[in-house]
């Protein structure tokens, strides 16, 4: 199969020469570079978002094999989306999916199914390959689109993406792709977004997903980062910290009503 670029020339240039310029330009290299299991970062065109997602990308030493896990925003498809073996594609080239880790992933995690519906015009995970590829010309990744789901059914599917990293055997970086809170007032949004973020520094991956339900936080990610968070700390994560924060406000100017972004990553 070959996932063709749903968005490229929408939420980044389709022009390989310029979106090599725009990564370079948004990317702001670290050293030494850090390991982690995990990060979330944010989806949004890269005008707007782009340069939270390259604070965090650019700090990463980022291994050989990356689990993109990102929501399903139209709800099309299979509840948990794992795409299969074969190839995505992005102007700067082709990424393999890694066939190894696919098949521990249907092994190991619960409710996953094969599945290329959910992503056929997902942007959350296609936006975040562009950094990857950038920074690691020779990855290979795994995809999985997310639907909602209750706290039970997503903490087995977190331990058991920890259960099949663990018998890969080698370095995996999961990336959790969600935006923060949608279209309320800057204020607003930080306000909303302290709330969730405090959850997630707290390593509370439950009460990350009960805050956004119970104050109506429209973190669009919730459930990949509440996914992700489970399986780095089943690999031993004990701490996380905010890299970045910004909203459309500070590229636009229009305060009053923004979409945010935030860029986390574990340790």
């Amino acid at each position: 199969m070959r996932r063709q670029p749903a968005v490229a020339g929408q939420f980044y240039s389709s022009d390989p020469v310029q979106l090599r310029k725009d990564l370079s330009s948004l990317i702001e290299i670290l050293v030494p570079k850090k390991k982690t299991p995990g990060i979330i970062s944010p989806h949004a065109g890269f005008v707007y978002s782009g340069s939270v997602a390259g604070k965090i990308f650019g700090q990463l030493d980022i291994p050989q094999t990356v689990l993109i896990i990102g929501p399903n925003h139209r709800g099309s498809g299979e509840p948990a989306a794992l795409y299969p073996d074969g190839e995505w594609l992005t102007p700067l080239g082709s990424v393999p999916i890694n066939s190894r880790l696919n098949q521990l992933i249907k092994q190991y995690t619960p409710f996953v199914q094969f599945d290329t519906v959910a992503h056929e015009f997902e942007h959350s995970l296609e936006v975040q390959l562009p950094f990857i590829q950038y920074l690691r010309t020779d990855v290979t990744i795994s995809a999985l689109c997310l639907g909602h789901g209750d706290y039970r059914a997503l903490h087995e599917i977190g331990v058991g993406l920890a259960d099949a990293i663990r018998v890969y055997g080698e370095d995996v970086l999961i990336v959790a792709s969600s935006d923060m809170t949608h279209y309320e007032s800057a204020e607003s949004a930080r306000h909303k977004d302290n709330m969730a973020l405090d959850r997630v520094l707290a390593l509370d991956s439950e009460g990350l997903l009960n805050i956004c339900r119970a104050e109506h936080i429209t973190m669009c990610g919730v459930v990949p980062s509440v996914v992700m968070m489970i399986a780095v700390q089943q690999m031993g994560a004990t701490a996380s910290e905010i890299v970045a924060y910004s909203t459309s406000g500070d590229v636009s100017g229009d305060n009053s009503k923004v979409v945010a972004y935030a860029a986390v990553s574990f340790l």
